[in-house]
């Protein structure tokens, strides 16, 4: 490919991550693939060809976060992090651990708190739950745990100091694999309580 051709796909690949991290950062969209086609319809692209992979909206939207939001973001992301311990120490039970942009840092002030739990059955979450008097909702989570394997899990969804709260309920081996990342396609990061614990402690 001519070197012109490359610098300017190069250039519209940059262009698109930079507008898809706007999009997620300021209109609160979680998933990459909808920031990806919003941009692309901002920027009035329709070469799929160009799409950047989620792995370079991430690091577009670190770069944001760093350079524009810098003080705003810190002190969100503490609270979420605050809000995600507190979730955790509630459900403890579960061997609760934190995914997600919360977890990694480049969680935007829409994003939920996303924590993974592990039971026989997620009535007795549920119950947990109840017994606090935490108000919830039932959902599933897709969630693909290999290159061939897409599950559905029984989620819970409810509020602690003024955060949303995604509970995903893993069969109890569940413990044993994290499911894949959808930034990288590798096995998803996952922190118990003192980790986040010590997110908190460091800043």
């Amino acid at each position: 490919m001519p070197r012109k051709s490359t610098q300017r796909i190069d250039g519209l690949r940059r262009s698109l991550a930079d507008e898809a991290a706007r999009i997620m950062a300021d209109q609160g969209v979680a998933d990459f693939l909808q920031a990806k086609r919003k941009a692309a319809e901002r920027l009035g692209i329709h070469d799929v060809a160009v799409l950047p992979r989620n792995v370079e909206i991430e690091a577009a939207l670190r770069e944001r976060q760093r350079l524009f939001e810098a003080g705003s973001h810190a002190l969100s992301l503490e609270a979420q992090r605050s809000a995600a311990l507190g979730a955790m120490r509630l459900l403890e039970g579960f061997q609760p651990r934190l995914v997600g942009p919360v977890l990694t840092g480049t969680a935007t002030a829409h994003n939920h708190i996303q924590l993974h739990l592990f039971a026989d059955r997620s009535e007795t979450v549920a119950m947990r739950l109840l017994d606090a008097r935490v108000a919830y909702t039932m959902h599933e989570h897709r969630i693909k745990m290999d290159a061939l394997r897409t599950v559905n899990y029984p989620a819970l969804r409810f509020e602690t100091q003024g955060r949303a709260v995604d509970a995903t309920v893993f069969p109890i081996d569940g413990i044993r694999q994290s499911p894949y990342s959808p930034v990288d396609g590798r096995p998803m990061r996952r922190a118990d309580a003192r980790e986040v614990s010590a997110l908190l402690t460091r800043g």
